[in-house]
């Protein structure tokens, strides 16, 4: 069993899906790093182009640093005609560094971020109005109910769902009457942090985990 892992870490593409923890990032990240292997070598297995461009990128810096940069210059050029976002570019560029970085493929990755254009800090939606959500509600799926009424009161991304367990809500409760509860977000995680949800979407995740 030890030498099978062994074995399948020494692809590297095995090595970049060991340091991949989340469900979601364990289906993103192999798409975003094959975008940017399709940039360098376009129409070859994903496996192939992982093992050429290891063995291209051993011992030269130089041709990192070239990829990476017309990479990322070809997919400013995308932004500006608006066919994707910044979000997107660094998207692709975070899994392209976690592979390299994980083959033992260290550049200077502050130089190359320098090119990488500013993300929004500030989304085009809005919130939704209370009609809204009491309209979410009334959807015959129990499971929404408890959902909507975390998001709402928490303000947690869908992605956090990945990580929450029922241990990471707690309780608040004053003079025997609860309050509130905090949620643990992302727990474990280097971006780790703490919410509050209300009563009512506490009861509802309760009743819902019973």
């Amino acid at each position: 069993m030890l030498e099978t892992i062994i074995t399948e870490l020494q692809d590297p593409i095995q090595v970049f899906l060991y340091a991949l923890k989340a469900p979601e990032t364990k289906r993103k990240y192999p798409q975003r790093l094959k975008f940017f292997f399709d940039f360098l070598f376009p129409n070859i297995d994903f496996n192939i182009q992982a093992k050429e461009f290891i063995k291209k990128a051993k011992g030269n810096d130089q041709f990192v640093y070239s990829t990476f940069i017309n990479f990322i210059v070809k997919q400013n050029k995308r932004v500006d005609k608006k066919e994707i976002t910044p979000g997107t570019v660094r998207n692709y560029y975070k899994a392209a560094k976690l592979f390299c970085e994980m083959n033992d493929i260290v550049v200077n990755w502050k130089k190359i971020s320098k090119g990488l254009l500013r993300e929004k800090q500030y989304g085009d939606d809005r919130a939704p109005t209370f009609e809204e959500i009491s309209q979410l509600m009334k959807y015959p799926d129990r499971r929404i109910r408890p959902i909507i009424l975390v998001m709402a009161s928490s303000g947690i991304r869908g992605g956090a769902w990945d990580y929450l367990k029922w241990k990471h809500i707690i309780s608040i409760e004053k003079e025997g009457k609860l309050v509130a509860a905090k949620i643990i977000v992302y727990s474990g995680e280097p971006d780790e942090y703490y919410s509050f949800i209300t009563p009512e979407a506490y009861f509802a995740l309760k009743e819902w985990m019973e």
